[in-house]
């Protein structure tokens, strides 16, 4: 499987765009504003999209995206999210007031966007690909996803805090590869805390509970550094030797 990283930063700033990730050229995992460096030939290669959950760096580009797709598209995009999710969707962004309901254009028989709610726990075969949604534990409803590949699953945390039930799931799962955000330094510890993300500290101890011993190759992404926080965030996982315990690696848009 092939991912290709659209955005992986917590905000914008030049060259750092929020989340999204391109599987195999027809699946995207939620719809940041890396979304914007595709083409609208690529952008019609796809046709599902996974959200982990409703804030805005997570799902920015998608009002946008749906509608440089709405010319050239042959059947709806398909959207999948927790109930919660796409209600906040539906209430907030495809109102008719910040964007059209394309949920509705040109008809709702025959929409340009389609909503596909799921649970946790589900598992949809989507373009080949099992896809599982995982818990999150964040500020409002949310998910990550597990997507099996030949080596083992390419695993999302989404944003999340300490999450016990993520870490059962996954330690029964072959790995291939983890993204874990890390969205705060140190100095931003009680920010971390107070919106759910994580800290170098607060990942410290979320890696603890990786059974390691069961994922030989096992590589860990970190994604969703703030970008005014990276140098700092760089230095805290320097400083508490996290790299010399964990195969981790920086991800880059």
């Amino acid at each position: 499987m092939q991912v290709r990283v659209l955005g992986c930063s917590g905000a914008i700033a030049r060259d750092a765009r929020t989340t999204s990730f391109l599987l195999d050229e027809r699946i995207l995992i939620d719809a940041g504003t890396g979304v914007g460096d595709l083409t609208v030939d690529e952008m019609l290669r796809i046709e599902h999209v996974f959200l982990t959950h409703a804030h805005l760096d997570h799902i920015a580009a998608l009002p946008l995206m749906i509608d440089s797709m709405a010319a050239g598209l042959r059947r709806p995009l398909l959207v999948h999210a927790l109930p919660e999710t796409i209600a906040a969707l539906r209430q907030h962004i495809f109102n008719h007031v910040i964007w059209p309901d394309f949920s509705l254009i040109p008809s709702p028989e025959h929409p340009f966007l389609r909503f596909e709610p799921l649970q946790v726990g589900e598992v949809h075969e989507v373009c080949g690909h099992r896809v599982q949604a995982l818990p999150a534990q964040h500020n409002v409803p949310a998910v990550g996803y597990a997507v099996a590949t030949p080596s083992g699953n390419w695993v999302f945390t989404g944003d999340t805090c300490s999450n016990p039930a993520f870490w059962r799931c996954v330690n029964e799962l072959p790995l291939a590869m983890l993204v874990i955000e890390c969205a705060f330094s140190e100095r931003e510890h009680w920010l971390a805390l107070r919106s759910q993300h994580l800290s170098p500290s607060l990942l410290a101890l979320e890696l603890a509970q990786l059974d390691l011993g069961r994922h030989p190759g096992l590589r860990i992404g970190l994604t969703h550094t703030k970008p005014a926080e990276r140098p700092q965030i760089e230095a805290d996982i320097a400083a508490l030797g996290l790299a010399q315990r964990y195969p981790l690696i920086w991800l880059e848009s």
